[in-house]
């Protein structure tokens, strides 16, 4: 894997593991309508979200960096494999 695809591999995971952190520790209260928009979290802890989301990230990306280095997954016999099929 070379700099380039390692980067935009961690980006892609980052955004999809963003969405996976955000409903995490979640205030069920929420703000009435005369103060602010109904259904907001009163304290969304954002930062702490996106701490953890770099570091869930981090992890995948090095699992998945480790299996294509490790030649566990190929995926150039994958893509010669599917060129035989048709």
């Amino acid at each position: 894997m070379d700099w380039f695809t390692g980067i935009m591999s961690y980006f892609m995971i980052y955004w999809v593991a963003l969405f996976v952190v955000l409903p995490w520790n979640l205030d069920k209260k929420t703000i009435k309508p005369e103060e602010g928009i109904t259904g907001a979290p009163s304290d969304p802890q954002l930062k702490k979200k996106f701490i953890a989301t770099g570091v869930l990230s981090a992890v995948i990306w090095l699992i998945i960096f480790a299996l294509i280095e490790i030649e566990i997954i190929n995926f150039r016999d994958m893509a010669i494999n599917l060129e035989g099929i048709e």
